[in-house]
């Protein structure tokens, strides 16, 4: 897995790591890196011969590079508005199914040393980190903050959620707004205050076939197990929603 892994990262640039029809190469949000490394080893482990490799980065980014020609057979969105970009561009085939949902929650470090109690005036002062507008994560954290009527200041806007989550880990931010299943990924590092009505928020998930797979069929079948029980046990075991 760790090979295909690095065969990701410079998948337009090695032509070794060519996709063809004993590999399914998924282009997924970054807030699914761990549901779907299990799924992907899973699927694996009962598709001998067959290889699962994983792009993970922040949704709009990776309808770009679809758009741009990138391989890919499967792609999984963190909310319905860029699947629809990515099929508006002609790179999905219809009707992607939505296997899941995530809501917003605020994240401190551990011990929440800066006595943070949620989007109110315990922010002044302090370094707080979301997602850019116009990705999935930072779209959400628009609508809530409207919804709530609250107007965050932020001093770093992230282009993934992951990223959000990484400067809350490492000190460099003392909040950020990001899923629930990323609150969760990190329980050693973080603390979650739950956001009320995030729920008004929620993003939905949605995954489908490219419009130029080269592996049709293994791709359709890890739909499938996304969608159904064992990959939502999975989903639901990471904090996400049906």
């Amino acid at each position: 897995m760790r090979r295909l892994l690095a065969c990701a990262a410079a998948l337009l640039l090695l032509p070794a790591c060519s996709p063809g029809p004993h590999m399914v190469v998924v282009f997924a949000a970054s807030s699914l890196n761990g549901s779907f490394t299990q799924l992907g080893a899973e699927f694996e482990a009962s598709h001998p011969g067959v290889r699962v490799m994983f792009s993970f980065d922040g949704s709009a980014t990776l309808v770009d590079q679809l758009a741009q020609g990138a391989p890919a057979d499967v792609f999984a969105a963190a909310d319905r508005d860029t699947m629809e970009r990515a099929s508006s561009a002609g790179t999905m085939t219809p009707t992607p199914a939505r296997f899941a949902s995530n809501e917003l929650t605020l994240i401190v470090p551990v011990g929440n040393p800066s006595g943070i109690t949620g989007l109110d005036a315990s922010l002044e002062g302090t370094k707080l980190v979301v997602c850019a507008d116009g990705v999935p994560c930072g779209s959400a954290t628009a609508k809530l903050a409207n919804h709530l009527g609250v107007t965050l200041h932020p001093v770093s806007e992230e282009t993934k959620v992951t990223d959000v989550r990484a400067k809350v880990e490492t000190g460099q931010a003392d909040a950020g707004i990001v899923y629930r299943t990323d609150a969760m990924a990190s329980p050693s590092k973080l603390t979650a205050i739950p956001i009320a009505g995030a729920g008004q928020a929620a993003n939905e998930y949605l995954i489908g076939l490219t419009s130029h797979a080269h592996a049709p069929g293994p791709a359709t079948e890890f739909i499938t197990l996304v969608t159904g029980s064992r990959g939502q046990d999975v989903l639901r075991a990471a904090g996400f929603g049906r």
